[in-house]
């Protein structure tokens, strides 16, 4: 079952609320995303850290072949 941008950014809003978040869908099929997550939290976490915190999000949506959601290209950092 694909899903839409909005659904994926409101998950990861809830764990990083005060985050700067883009999604993009690649394929326009709504199974191919890429996400940008910029928030102060990622600071002292290194890079993967950081999205393991933003998967850990998504809360199994990305879980086996029968997830919500297929791909997603994550780019995460700490503002600048």
């Amino acid at each position: 079952m694909a899903m839409q941008a909005q659904e994926i950014e409101d998950l990861i809003r809830v764990s990083f609320p005060d985050a700067q978040i883009t999604i993009t869908d690649l394929a326009g099929d709504g199974n191919h995303y890429a996400a940008e997550v910029i928030d102060a939290t990622f600071a002292d976490m290194n890079r993967v850290q950081q999205q393991r915190a933003v998967y850990a999000a998504l809360k199994g949506k990305m879980d086996g072949p029968n997830g919500d959601l297929h791909a997603l290209a994550l780019t995460t950092k700490a503002p600048e």
